[in-house]
């Protein structure tokens, strides 16, 4: 990573208060209560530099983007009939680690069927 200055520390800072995924709008959010001058364009740019280094990790949902500093997995269930989409919390993923020898560092997966009001 470049050089921290006094915004990115800041920024990172924030970051590490998430407990959970976030957007960059929330984090914007946060960071622009301690600093004016910081938009929303640098806070994109730190987010995709983080990424290119590994240190967090985005995911997909409802055509959002979300971040994550943990390596949590993020799954959800679509339906294809009303289109409702219920996140799913899965803990086992060792199946995966069995079938994929390259390195994981976080799984999304995203089920499709029918849910039980449209069955």
């Amino acid at each position: 990573m470049k050089r921290a200055t006094q915004q990115k520390q800041l920024i990172m800072g924030e970051i590490t208060t998430f407990n959970s995924f976030f957007n960059a709008e929330e984090l914007y959010h946060k960071v622009s209560k301690k600093n004016l001058k910081i938009g929303i364009a640098t806070i994109y740019r730190f987010l995709n530099d983080l990424i290119k280094n590994g240190e967090i990790h985005s995911f997909q949902c409802n055509r959002r983007t979300l971040y994550s500093n943990s390596k949590k997995n993020h799954c959800h269930f679509i339906c294809e009939r009303c289109g409702e989409i219920k996140h799913i919390g899965l803990t086992k993923v060792d199946f995966l680690y069995q079938q994929i020898k390259e390195e994981i560092c976080h799984v999304q997966i995203d089920v499709t069927g029918i849910c039980k009001k449209c069955s």
